[in-house]
Formats: structure tokens, C-alpha cells, sequence
């Protein structure tokens, strides 16, 4: 007989630590980077831009090609960041199941 109390106790624990992973992962504060670091991007864990550093050498030339393409580029290594670590997190917090969710979980990849 298939004991419905106990794992209604497991899927309560589970979603507690689901709960503490959104809150840290809300917590979290990435830095991309790009051209060696002339170019850096912070992201939140919400995916909310909250700083941008351009090192000053780079607005001299006048060459905003390049300066577009190295904030794209900083954005998307502080977007892959942000990424791993919800994967990182949502997996510690779903223990041996985050293998049976195919990978990744919806609404937070």
C-alpha cells in the first residue's frame, strides 16, 4: 500500500527547498564579460540588468559596431551565467528527481 501521508510530507519538503532556491537565485548577482573585460554586464537573478561598465578607451574611435557587439556579447556570457546557476540551484533543491524532469525545470531555464 502506497503510503500518501509520507509523500505528501516529500512534496512539501520539496517545494520548501524550491521556494529557498527561487529566493537565493533572486539573490544571485552575475557578471558577464567581453573584449577582456572592457565591456561588463550585471544581472540579477531575475534576469533584471542592474549595472553596465564600459572602460572609456573604447569611446574614443568612435566605433560603435564594435561597442554594440561587446555589450551583446557581455549580456549573453552574464545571461549563460545566470542560467547555470538556476540550473545549479534547482537541481540541489530537487535532489534525485531533477534527473526525471528531462533536464530542466519549466520557467527556469
Amino acid at each position: 500500500m502506497t503510503d500518501f501521508g509520507g509523500m505528501l510530507q516529500q512534496a512539501q519538503a520539496m517545494q520548501a527547498k524550491l521556494g529557498e532556491a527561487q529566493e537565493k537565485l533572486a539573490a544571485t548577482v552575475v557578471e558577464g564579460r567581453a573584449g577582456g573585460g572592457l565591456v561588463r554586464i550585471s544581472l540579477q537573478g531575475s534576469g533584471a540588468l542592474t549595472a553596465v561598465s564600459i572602460d572609456p578607451s573604447l569611446l574614443s574611435d568612435g566605433d560603435v559596431e564594435t561597442l554594440q557587439d561587446l555589450i551583446a556579447a557581455a549580456h549573453a556570457d552574464a545571461k549563460a551565467k545566470l542560467d547555470a546557476a538556476s540550473a545549479s540551484l534547482m537541481g540541489q533543491a530537487m535532489g534525485p528527481l531533477a534527473g526525471l524532469m528531462g533536464g530542466g525545470l519549466p520557467g527556469f531555464s
